[in-house]
């Protein structure tokens, strides 16, 4: 197994499944059941039906750099992963709404000064 650094992981563009295994002293296969089974917080696993012609080229898997870091020192745990995600939701929802919002007043005038 090869070794990387913190910083070689935050360099990598295309953190494979490999590569997570290898930081985390894991094996590939580990990393893929477990990005899955949403087991392994460390990023997360889509499934593309039209692509079902095999398994392996079914599944596509993001990793990402800081949450596999953070894991590998036990700085985060599904609970926190889930709280943040559902923060940026409901952030992302409300910068469109004040975005909607934004739409209408522009158009609103843009009639006024028609």
């Amino acid at each position: 197994m090869s070794k990387y650094t913190d910083d070689d992981i935050r360099k990598i563009s295309k953190i494979t499944c490999k590569i997570a295994g290898d930081y985390l002293g894991i094996s590939a296969m580990a990393v893929t059941i477990g990005l899955k089974n949403n087991l392994l917080p460390i990023g997360f696993a889509i499934h593309n039906e039209e692509k079902d012609r095999t398994h392996s080229e079914s599944w596509s898997y993001h990793i990402i750099a800081e949450r596999m870091i953070a894991y590998k020192y036990g700085k985060i745990s599904e609970l926190r992963v889930q709280n943040i995600e559902n923060n940026l939701s409901t952030i992302i929802k409300e910068f469109e709404s004040m975005k909607n919002d934004l739409l209408f007043i522009l158009s609103e005038n843009a009639k006024q000064e028609n």
